[in-house]
């Protein structure tokens, strides 16, 4: 079977100098508004967005075991993982036309996966549960439906927790980091939300924080995170910092390992972008 144009590499496991199998770098990806990609876009709001993420299996060093997504929209007491063979979709957004409530994405969930999640979690000492019956809110299937379209890469999505804590959600992510050998790690949010004052001052400002902050790395740019709040315009960019706490997640799981902007941009009239950690 031909490798797909969109990017899966061969089944080699690139190694290190000391043999070890390079470790996938993590995302912290916006995911859009609902189901944007989906839908005619002549002003092209999303193109840029929707080019990246389409692009983004060629940058990987090679096809993933299976994709862990952390999603803004989905929130629980304690960190939970779905641990569905083959979940739903929740169609989780408001006012689009009838036909975006009719999208399919059925690639696989991974039970056994979300185990071993679970036992990573475990082993850190991170209170977890395993859901058998949650589905895949629209942070997890629009996303995953341009990366792989063909829908035959596993898949498990985790909640946040809903106090929505940063230093939680960064042990969170170091608790991750042995998975990435094999799993692709993605906190699915956004970088700017707001959806009563779309401003494109404040996402600019607060985008330029993340774009000082987020390059280097070590424990300097997760004390930074821990105090997100205080960055010009954050206020405004995240009144409710949902969709940003998955970006601790990415981070905490590539803690040690350097930023790099991989997608900024222009979207609806807000400036938005995309990060990767590790794999440089």
């Amino acid at each position: 079977m031909p490798v797909p144009e969109w990017g899966c590499r061969p089944e080699v496991a690139p190694t290190d100098k000391t043999g070890r199998m390079e470790p996938f770098p993590t995302f912290y990806i916006s995911h859009g508004g609902g189901p944007c990609f989906f839908m005619p876009d002549p002003q092209g709001h999303w193109t840029g967005l929707g080019r990246f993420l389409t692009e983004l299996p060629a940058s990987l060093p090679r096809r993933p075991r299976a994709v862990l997504v952390i999603t803004a929209h989905w929130e629980a007491s304690v960190v939970t993982i779905d641990r569905g063979a083959s979940p739903e979709l929740i169609y989780d957004y408001f006012g689009f036309p009838d036909y975006t409530y009719e999208l399919e994405y059925r690639a696989p969930g991974s039970p056994e996966m979300a185990l071993r999640i679970g036992g990573a979690l475990r082993g850190a000492g991170v209170d977890h549960l395993l859901d058998p019956a949650h589905g895949w809110d629209h942070g997890v299937f629009v996303p995953l439906k341009v990366i792989y379209p063909d829908a035959d890469v596993p898949i498990v999505a985790m909640s946040l927790r809903h106090d929505l804590d940063p230093d939680h959600h960064l042990a969170v992510g170091r608790a991750l980091r042995s998975l990435r050998d094999d799993v692709l790690i993605i906190g699915s949010g956004s970088s700017f939300h707001n959806l009563s004052r779309w401003s494109l001052e404040a996402s600019q400002l607060f985008d330029s924080w993340l774009a000082e902050t987020l390059p280097e790395a070590g424990t300097s740019r997760s004390n930074a995170l821990r105090r997100w709040s205080s960055a010009p315009g954050a206020s405004v960019a995240h009144p409710r910092e949902e969709h940003l706490l998955p970006l601790m997640v990415a981070v905490g799981a590539a803690e040690t390992e350097p930023g790099d902007a991989v997608f900024r941009g222009p979207a609806m009239g807000a400036m938005m972008s995309c990060w990767r950690f590790g794999g440089q």
